[in-house]
């Protein structure tokens, strides 16, 4: 298989903080794999070094895709005076300068150029690419497309970004955190999408789900070294635990062999032969081995929480909007103890301000909310936490406590709260502005708990936290003796910690759901393909098949086999035809595939007509 990016002995240090040293991989065409590491491990640092944004210390890195690549950046940097359509069509692709052309002209209304501009499109085939690239657009919803990109929002500028580097059709593709600021529906959409294309990627990525879904591969960078695991993060997980037990199991036999070799040191001998010498070489390589065990950090987060009353929080009738978007409409509910909610919804939909008029930072237009007396909130923001950025890392904890006090009655001093949290003592006396994005981020979440709240708010915590951090803040979730309140687009963590879902359905209307995100995804997609298949039943009267004059009210045994296989047939060819118009509009088929599936198409539409008209027929005699 051909070679589309080579790393060979790569090696990056920032001061003394070595990132990597002589790591080498390859990437062949149509791979699609996953970078792991840990915050503030340099995941960011090797992408823009293969990107050509940053140098590295040495090693070399070689492209054989220069002229078809893309990039999406974890904060992306576009021209602020363009619009939105400027910047998404602003590469020098030629279908896109096409379309691009044809759009202006068609606002210029000039007969002789609008000709030349259709004129253009037809002769590139451009029409189809057109498509393709609107149902980018359509699917991760961008705002108005002569909106300037200096008043949008983060999530916004990330979304114009990904349409930008997707419309492109690189044959290779880096991502960096792509499903930060996607909704739900969008991320489903980017997996179905990258999981059917031919592109070769490479991607970081803390979506479990997403990862396990797209990828076939996964480089694990881990104390400055990488380690390579063919499949998807299922096998990761199995192959890595595998990893660590056997070189521990190295580390064993070296810290046994270096005991006997201790004893023979210590009779330091006089006659320094070759051999001598070489025993001697061999003793201190043999101790750094042994000093090489793996310990998998695990964070404690055994915190003591606030002692939780009778009452905890009672939302009654209440009704916001913003201008003429409404938010909620006459909602009402009363949290019980230890519940943990997720909530989810598209973006827009009201999630963040929810949570806002929950803790008091909003007032409700219409009813009211009561808050127990013993209520602690724990109030995990979005946006973060806006650090000096000189303060050192120490001082930013000890402003809040100098000591934590542990569910079990311990109690930790702050610098070994910090450590538990995986910021190791050295990194204390640091300033926060050499933290990575993700480690501050950990830092916030840190100084969240110390607080020792009992009603803990999180809006979106999973965006730029590592997997290992995740996993953690997940099992101390699943044991929190308060309520949990989470904001996430990541459905792993969302199976792992809810009880119950509040769906945001929209115009202000909220939806209980008892369960996790798997299923409520199954329960909505069975109640939209039920409503897909009542409007096709809906015809006018007039065009109704008339009832079999004959027993009308009674239908046989047989007819009524027939009428349950007529349900189950008419769903399964309603799902298959949505699968044909997902392939015909993806632009990745070859032209065999496109008649086939053209063809088949066209056949099936008939099909389903004709059951349909049955299905009435016998559903009148029912």
């Amino acid at each position: 298989m051909a070679s589309i990016l080579q790393v060979e002995n790569l090696a990056r240090s920032y001061g003394e903080k070595n990132l990597f040293e002589n790591i080498s991989f390859m990437i062949n065409r149509g791979q699609k794999v996953a970078l792991i590491a840990r915050n503030g491990a340099g995941k960011t640092s090797l992408l823009n070094i293969i990107a050509g944004l940053e140098p590295c210390d040495s090693g070399t890195v070689t492209h054989f895709a220069l002229d078809s690549f893309g990039y999406l950046m974890q904060d992306p940097l576009l021209n602020e005076v363009n619009s939105v359509f400027e910047e998404v069509y602003s590469h020098s692709n030629i279908f896109q300068r096409a379309i691009l052309n044809y759009e202006h002209v068609i606002l210029s209304q000039d007969k002789e150029a609008i000709q030349r501009a259709i004129s253009e499109m037809d002769a590139l085939n451009g029409w189809e690419y057109e498509i393709r690239v609107k149902q980018i657009l359509t699917q991760l919803r961008l705002p108005d497309l002569d909106q300037p990109i200096r008043e949008l929002s983060g999530g916004q500028r990330k979304r114009v970004a990904l349409a930008k580097v997707l419309i492109t059709d690189p044959e290779f593709l880096i991502l960096d955190e792509p499903t930060n600021h996607l909704d739900v529906d969008m991320i489903e959409w980017l997996e179905d999408f990258l999981s059917k294309t031919r592109i070769t990627l490479l991607m970081v990525t803390h979506d479990r789900y997403f990862l396990d879904r797209v990828c076939d591969e996964i480089l694990e960078m881990e104390n400055a070294a990488i380690y390579r695991y063919k499949g998807n993060y299922s096998y990761f997980l199995e192959k890595q635990a595998e990893r660590i037990t056997n070189q521990n199991k190295e580390v064993e036999r070296a810290q046994n062999l270096l005991r006997t070799e201790v004893e023979w040191m210590r009779r330091m001998p006089k006659a320094r032969t070759t051999k001598a010498k070489a025993r001697i070489d061999s003793f201190y390589d043999l101790k750094e081995k042994a000093a090489n065990k793996i310990t998998q950090e695990r964070i404690n987060i055994n915190i003591e929480g606030a002692r939780v009353g009778k009452k905890i929080l009672e939302i009654n009738d209440v009704t916001f909007q913003w201008d003429s978007l409404p938010i909620l409409k006459g909602f009402t509910y009363t949290f019980k103890r230890n519940e943990k909610i997720g909530i989810v919804g598209k973006n827009g939909s009201g999630k963040s301000t929810f949570l806002d008029i929950i803790t008091g930072r909003l007032r409700p237009q219409k009813g009211h909310i009561q808050t127990g007396e013993t209520i602690q909130f724990g109030y995990y923001k979005q946006q973060g936490l806006i650090f000096n950025e000189g303060t050192m890392v120490i001082d930013v904890v000890k402003e809040i406590a100098e000591v934590v006090k542990l569910g079990n009655g311990d109690t930790l001093s702050s610098a070994a709260f910090l450590n538990y949290f995986m910021f190791p003592y050295p990194t204390h006396q640091q300033p926060v502005y050499k933290l990575s994005g993700g480690e501050k981020r950990r830092l916030y979440l840190v100084t969240v708990l110390m607080r020792s709240p009992n009603f803990l708010i999180l809006d979106e915590p999973t965006n730029d936290l590592d997997i290992l951090t995740l996993n953690v803040l997940e099992e101390y979730l699943a044991t929190f003796n308060g309520c949990v309140l989470v904001v996430t687009h990541d459905r792993y963590f969302l199976d792992k910690i809810v009880d119950h879902l509040f769906v945001f359905e929209g115009e202000g209307m909220i939806k209980d759901f008892p369960g996790n995100y798997t299923q409520y995804k199954s329960w909505n997609d069975q109640r939209n393909r039920q409503a897909q298949l009542r409007r096709r039943m809906v015809v006018p009267a007039q065009e109704r098949p008339k009832p079999t004059p004959a027993n009308p009210n009674k239908l046989s045994f047989k007819e009524k086999k027939e009428l349950e296989s007529l349900e189950a047939e008419i769903e399964r060819l309603e799902t298959e035809k949505a699968e044909l118009e997902t392939a015909l509009q993806s632009g990745q088929l070859d032209p065999g595939r496109l008649v086939q599936f053209s063809e088949r198409y066209a056949a099936i539409l008939p099909e389903i007509d004709t059951r349909t008209n049955r299905w009435m027929e016998l559903s009148e005699r029912k």
